[in-house]
């Protein structure tokens, strides 16, 4: 039968279908439930693992079981609070099609009433859409947004807190925490203390110093070469340190970091300025392709001169082999102060460089019509590129994947803004390189596995789905 509608009647609305059914909603709370249950499962496993029995001590497992719990908390407050908040669904709503909306207005009800589930209603999202459902806008103000990120920073300083506390804790001896609070506090020269004092903290300290090194010199070298698969071994530092470490071992005998740390240094000083020398040949000045192509050309050089020298002597292939892998382990404070000035004026010049950097976003011509000196600005930049990553690489060695994912990550929560991207590429370079010495130091217990191999555990697959995923791979 046809509908005759008249003028005047009231326009015919879609059904929205049927409301939302127990079957359903419940459906979506145990799918919540399930994926908050993903990092306690995780931690009780990894409790269970690090037991007296397997060489785990009493603090392995608190410092482990905290952090599981904490992840679980965090993504209950991220999932069914403020995404189910802002959006109206948490994740196991989205999956089975439902809203959460206010019961009166039919609005978003925002983050604390979500967690409450105060005067709220669960319909379909056919019903929220006939009803007008819209979620709630980001706040896109500027004090918005300096907000979110200093609310961002300070989380991060509060994981980073956490992490150093975890590797001072946590080692191939077993600990409680009464004796590490003891050695912290009181220091009388028993042996947990010493291993804390004399190991530990020197240990964790250049991990971290080395990690933020790392992960800003990664950000500022995928700006300057606006290249989003970008790391320190694209401009060759790495090949120029690895080279002058093979040299030193090979013709000077030297066996410990603290003995061919400025050749390693040098070397990757040498590279970059080659580098760069090489890119600005011709045009007069270096752009992104010249210097990714030029560091290319000469990062295949070096390796081929060390893969030489290697061959040449079974002493220097031992050095060798114990430095590339990248490490923390084994460097003494002096290493950490003969690095430290070096490091520290890195940061201080990546950090004045990020407004000029901003601008090089915009392209060179735009930069060029706005009043900056591209060639300076590009030649800071690799200043501070080299002295960061060359003094980092002398310290540990060619430690990856720092310099390649931190950008990614810093860069989805900061945006393309490098005032704020460097230091969150800072502060996950040092959580991302401690957290991967402290897995490092319980896997294979009593030995070690090196913070480069597990690193490379950790990148290799972010790399393959950095490739994959185009909207990662922009800049």
């Amino acid at each position: 039968m046809t509908t005759i509608r008249h003028p005047g009647d009231s326009p015919v609305l879609p059904d929205p279908g049927p409301p939302a059914s127990p079957a359903r909603r419940l459906t979506a709370t145990a799918l919540d439930a399930a994926l908050l249950a993903v990092p306690l499962v995780i931690g009780a496993l990894l409790v269970d693992t690090l037991g007296d029995a397997n060489g785990g001590g009493q603090t392995d497992r608190i410092v482990f079981g905290f952090a599981a719990v904490a992840a679980a908390a965090g993504f209950w407050l991220w999932n069914n609070g403020r995404r189910e908040g802002h959006t109206g669904s948490s994740l196991g709503k989205q999956w089975t099609g439902l809203v959460t909306r206010d019961v009166a207005t039919g609005a978003p009800v925002g983050t604390r009433r979500a967690l409450l589930r105060r005067d709220t209603e669960v319909v379909t999202d056919k019903i929220a859409a006939a009803d007008g459902f819209a979620p709630l806008p980001p706040d896109s103000s500027v004090a918005g947004l300096r907000r979110r990120r200093l609310l961002g920073l300070a989380a991060l300083i509060v994981v980073l807190g956490f992490v150093l506390l975890a590797g001072i804790s946590i080692g191939a001896r077993p600990m409680t925490f009464a004796e590490v609070l003891h050695a912290l506090t009181v220091n009388d020269g028993s042996e947990t203390d010493l291993i804390v004092h004399s190991l530990r903290i020197p240990r964790t300290v250049l991990g971290l110093v080395v990690g933020i090194a790392l992960g800003i010199a990664g950000a500022l070298i995928q700006g300057h070469t606006r290249n989003p698969l970008a790391d320190a071994g694209l401009l060759g530092i790495n090949a120029g340190a690895a080279f002058l470490v093979v040299l030193s071992i090979y013709l000077f005998g030297m066996t410990t970091p603290s003995q061919y740390l400025w050749f390693a240094f040098a070397g990757a000083l040498l590279a970059a300025v080659t580098v760069f020398g090489f890119a600005s040949i011709g045009g007069g000045k270096a752009s992104p392709l010249s210097l990714a192509l030029a560091g290319a050309a000469v990062a295949f050089f070096l390796q081929a001169m060390t893969n030489t020298v290697v061959l040449l002597d079974q002493t220097t292939l031992d050095g060798f082999r114990f430095w590339v892998v990248g490490s923390v382990a084994g460097r003494g404070p002096d290493v950490l102060w003969q690095v430290l000035p070096f490091l520290t004026a890195g940061v201080v010049i990546a950090l004045a460089s990020t407004p000029g950097l901003n601008v090089l976003g915009l392209g060179e011509d735009v930069a060029r019509s706005l009043g900056t000196n591209v060639a300076v600005s590009r030649t800071v930049g690799i200043v501070a590129i080299t002295l960061l990553t060359g003094a980092a690489t002398a310290a540990c060695g060619p430690i990856a994947f720092i310099g390649l994912i931190v950008p990614h990550i810093a860069r989805a929560i900061t945006g393309p803004d490098y005032r704020w991207l460097v230091p969150y590429a800072g502060l996950l370079g040092g959580i991302l390189l401690l957290l991967a010495d402290v897995i490092g130091r319980i896997v294979v217990r009593p030995g070690e596995l090196q913070v480069g191999i597990v690193l490379a555990l950790i990148g290799a697959p972010f790399f393959i789905a950095l490739v994959r995923r185009r909207k990662l791979v922009s800049l």
